[in-house]
């Protein structure tokens, strides 16, 4: 598959082949803004998605359903539902790593400001500078500790020893992690505990001065005493960056978020603010799945 995102009219062409009796949403444009978001709530918005489908196999599985979210700025935004419906992928497109997945395709509004995040003309690679993402399994470069956290930065930016000193130095601080490294930060990286590598994962992301920052189950793999530092540097990170972060953990979403959105099958079936949606779901199948009845 090309680096580019297939575009709708191409979609189209393909859904033109299928079964008269198959279930796929209304066509929707994917270059504007609804006309009912007022100019306040636009000033608020991070990511705003809109009529947003997506498909993986050349159209075969359907993994997002007519998805409509906004995430606010500075605010963490919980992305909770079973295995398999669809939180993943919606990261996956907010950054456009699904660019590189054969047969996958989308067709709908993601805007960044005034960034039209799947259109083919943007810039990929400034795109991931701007919306970070950190992994289930930390997955440190097999490099030393400071130039794990100076890739992005030599990367992106003609940048000085010294100034990039100072940014190392900042990134780790940032990320709750300079004072266990700071003394060995030419060993290697993949030296430190799993904790410590997930939180060089955020400071290596961080370092390029992201507007946004996705993590994907970022303690699953983690001890309780890790997850917990975690949990204290996004509270901590939302003061300065938006959070978007998929976990399975429901203690973990009603503590660490401000939003939380529930998926099932590919589709929002209920998104609000976190208390209202543990204490007092609307939906039936969001008070079974956050009560633990399925899942």
């Amino acid at each position: 598959m090309s680096n580019e995102i297939q575009q709708s009219s191409e979609i189209d062409t393909a859904l033109e082949n299928l079964p008269a009796d198959a279930n796929l949403p209304t066509t929707h444009s994917s270059s504007a803004v609804p006309m009912e978001a007022s100019e306040e709530a636009s000033s608020r918005t991070a990511i705003n998605i809109q009529n947003l489908d997506s498909w993986y196999n050349n159209l075969d599985f359907q993994a997002l359903h007519d998805v409509c979210l906004r995430f606010e700025k500075n605010h963490v935004s919980a992305l909770i539902g079973p295995s398999g419906c669809g939180k993943s992928t919606l990261l996956r497109w907010i950054n456009r790593m699904n660019d590189v997945v054969a047969g996958a395709s989308v067709r709908g509004t993601l805007q960044m400001g005034d960034l039209d995040i799947l259109a083919a003309t943007t810039d990929v690679v400034d795109l991931r500078r701007r919306i970070g993402i950190v992994f289930q399994k930390p997955n440190p470069f097999p490099k030393s500790i400071y130039d794990n956290v100076a890739f992005g930065p030599r990367l992106h930016f003609n940048i000085g020893k010294e100034e990039l000193d100072e940014l190392v130095e900042w990134s780790l601080k940032k990320s709750a992690l300079w004072g266990e490294v700071k003394d060995r930060l030419k060993k290697s990286a993949l030296g430190l505990s799993g904790g410590q590598q997930q939180r060089l994962c955020i400071a290596r992301a961080i370092a390029v001065g992201p507007e946004v920052l996705l993590m994907d189950e970022p303690c699953s793999a983690l001890d309780p005493a890790s997850t917990a530092r975690i949990e204290d540097l996004i509270y901590e990170l939302k003061e300065q960056y938006t959070i978007v972060m998929v976990t399975h953990n429901m203690q973990q979403a009603s503590r660490c978020s401000d939003q939380t959105a529930f998926f099932f099958e590919g589709k929002l079936v209920e998104v609000g603010d976190t208390t209202d949606v543990f204490r007092n779901p609307k939906e039936q199948r969001t008070e079974d799945y956050v009560t633990g009845k399925f899942g």
